[in-house]
């Protein structure tokens, strides 16, 4: 049952990012900084369970749910930051420009990112790309988990 979970859970990520790679390549949507952000704890998760189907114990499995965990809560700010409730990096949003002398204005607009952190380039459901993979990655934290008390007992 401990490598079913395992396989499900790291695969889970591998399907993830795989995923997220197709709105890339396939779907030619290019990421932001956020984006590829939330990949980098799929891998390390993809990565954590290779070593974990070889290596006993619950401390990998655990290790892959902080993984799962992570991605979840930069999904979810990056939710918070495409809907406006918070402001995201400077490098990855714009910024206000009431106040702005034109100089000003044309150094934001020249400095500005080419792929925008608060953009929705897709939903479904009206919940975003970066919203289905905090959820999807919550689900996985629980695979994770179950691993490890599996492998506990």
């Amino acid at each position: 049952m401990r490598r079913l979970l395992i396989l499900a859970a790291a695969g889970g990520s591998a399907a993830l990012l795989l995923g997220a790679l197709g709105f890339q390549y396939i779907g030619e949507m290019p990421p932001c900084k956020l984006c590829y952000w939330q990949r980098y704890p799929h891998v390390a998760a993809a990565g954590i369970g290779v070593l974990a189907l070889m290596i006993p114990g619950a401390l990998l499995p655990y290790l892959g749910a902080l993984a799962a965990l992570t991605t979840s809560g930069i999904g979810f700010y990056h939710t918070g930051v495409e809907r406006g409730w918070w402001e995201g990096p400077t490098t990855c949003t714009s910024g206000p420009i009431g106040n702005l002398t034109p100089e000003q204005l044309m150094e934001q607009i020249m400095g500005a990112p080419l792929v925008r952190c608060d953009d929705i380039p897709w939903e479904m459901f009206s919940l975003s790309m970066a919203t289905w993979n905090g959820i999807a990655s919550l689900i996985l934290v629980g695979i994770w988990i179950a691993a490890a008390r599996t492998n506990a007992h």
